[in-house]
């Protein structure tokens, strides 16, 4: 049973929330609409609490969810569009091959709702340190908010680079595009005071009601993951081990748990989001899973975000964490028989070409079982709580960033630790690595990332991060010059005057 006051509407909250800001304009240059503003709310502690709850709320909007669709997975080489060819095609297609434009809508909600998300956290960053409360709650709150403010700019720097920097709910007009180093500030400052002002998972004053708020291990986490993008190891090294070595977390012993039910808020969540198993937003569920679940039969979604041939064939031999990623036609899941979607066509039946691909590259119909929750229909699907950050993340974080350092021996222990976890007691496969090599080790690391974490939307920032997405994104479309960052929304160009990212 899930119990998690984080995704409890709070109609209140709403009333103050309720306007989504059809463009960053609107956002700078309107006050929040309804009968609650800044001005009077919050100014009690239960109004700080559900002032908090209102921004975890952004995380279960749809579009919060890369506008919907999930187009980091589909701009990497671990996916494709999926569904059946013509579903989307002139809208999502686009991204298979790097052909998508400024205009496309995805991009433009996506961008919406991450400041959404801003805006709703200063609301509590700014009018929660003066309401008379227990100092230790109101400064964890605040923290809170700090945490989920780094976290949408974190998204919003990655996908446009330069974006302006709001830090007030009455902002000033006119804002411009601040330099990606001023956002990496107010990032790290966000994410570094929430390390020092979140409790730990474990502490006392948390009660069941509040699975799935944010931890210190939370923050300290994200501390590392920031660092890594920065290409800073050292300060990686350190939180990533500052998490490892809080004994707070562990890996689930199955890693399909890892993203199923029987993980949800268990040892190997560092940060979830969650949801119930109702249909819409307003009834507790998150379209996440819907827009990736099984197209046809049984019937749970659209069948988005397939698997690619290149990511079934990186897997070594035996390893049974394909199974647990990719959930293949013929397949039973929980009792139930996966049938698919007979407009989907796959080189497993008649060998169809989607012409939108590059030459020979063939789709097979899979599906994403990192998504899957119990249930043959589409509500039940809207009920898996999306993994942010697992603990095996921080684990292959720790040891890149230890590797970096000139520590092979040290990542050899937590990269290990993620491949024992995966073999599952079978000693036939998935050895121990013993590469010492930096160079050779970094790459063995990198591929780990890829087969652990495949279709949780972290490989092309990985591809990105690391110089490799030239390479390997190349063949697809990829420009260096262009898509290292997505455009811009054009809505916004014309509004502001900006200029456009490179190329767009």
């Amino acid at each position: 049973m899930k119990k998690n006051m984080l995704i409890t509407f709070r109609f209140l909250i709403l009333l103050l929330m309720i306007a989504v800001p059809f463009s960053c304009s609107d956002f700078l240059d309107k006050s929040p609409q309804g009968k609650l503003l800044s001005t009077n709310f919050p100014t009690s502690a239960s109004d700080a609490l559900q002032a908090v709850n209102g921004v975890y709320n952004t995380m279960r909007i749809p579009e919060y969810s890369f506008g919907l669709f999930p187009i980091l997975d589909i701009m990497s080489d671990d996916a494709h569009k999926g569904s059946n060819p013509a579903d989307q095609r002139a809208i999502i297609g686009p991204y298979d091959n790097f052909t998508h434009v400024a205009t496309e809508p995805s991009i433009k909600s996506w961008y919406i709702t991450l400041f959404l998300g801003v805006k709703r956290a200063n609301v509590v960053i700014e009018n929660v340190p003066s309401i008379s409360m227990d100092p230790a709650l109101r400064n964890r709150y605040v923290g809170e908010a700090r945490f989920l403010r780094a976290f949408f700019y974190f998204d919003l720097v990655r996908a446009w680079g330069e974006v302006p920097i709001v830090t007030s709910v009455n902002a000033s007009l006119g804002l411009e595009r601040a330099p990606v180093e001023q956002v990496h500030a107010l990032i790290e400052e966000d994410l570094l005071f929430a390390s020092q002002n979140l409790w730990e998972r474990d502490d006392e004053r948390f009660s069941t009601d509040d699975a799935g708020r944010v931890t210190k291990g939370a923050a300290d986490a994200m501390l590392a993951r920031f660092y890594l993008w920065q290409g800073n190891f050292t300060d990686a090294e350190t939180y990533a081990m500052t998490v490892v070595n809080s004994n707070k977390y562990d890996l689930e012993p199955a890693f399909g748990d890892a993203n199923g039910e029987a993980g949800e808020y268990g040892e190997e969540s560092v940060f979830e989001i969650g949801a119930f198993r109702n249909e819409g937003l307003v009834k507790g569920g998150n379209q996440y899973a819907n827009v990736q679940g099984v197209r046809g039969s049984p019937n749970r979604g659209w069948g988005f975000n397939r698997a690619s041939e290149d990511l079934r064939t990186t897997f070594e031999p035996g390893d049974p964490r394909l199974d647990s990623t990719m959930l293949e036609l013929g397949e039973y899941q929980d009792g139930i028989r996966i049938m698919g979607d007979g407009d989907t066509p796959d080189v497993g039946n008649n060998g169809v070409v989607y012409p939108d691909f590059p030459t020979g590259l063939v789709v097979r119909e899979t599906y994403n079982q990192k998504v899957w929750t119990p249930g043959s229909n589409v509500p039940t699907q809207w009920g898996h709580n999306r993994r942010i950050i697992r603990y095996a993340d921080v684990l292959l974080m720790a040891a890149e960033a230890l590797n970096e350092n000139d520590k092979p021996a040290d990542a050899l222990i937590y990269l290990n630790e993620v491949r024992q976890r995966a073999r599952g007691g079978n000693t036939l496969i998935l050895p121990d690595i013993s590469e010492t090599n930096k160079d050779l080790l970094r790459d063995i690391i990198f591929h780990e990332r890829r087969v652990e974490l495949a279709l949780e939307g972290h490989r092309f920032w990985d591809l990105i991060r690391t110089d490799r997405a030239e390479e390997v994104l190349g063949p697809y479309g990829f420009d260096i010059t262009k898509h290292k960052l997505l455009a811009i929304p054009q809505s916004e160009i014309d509004l502001t005057g900006w200029q456009q990212n490179d190329n767009w």
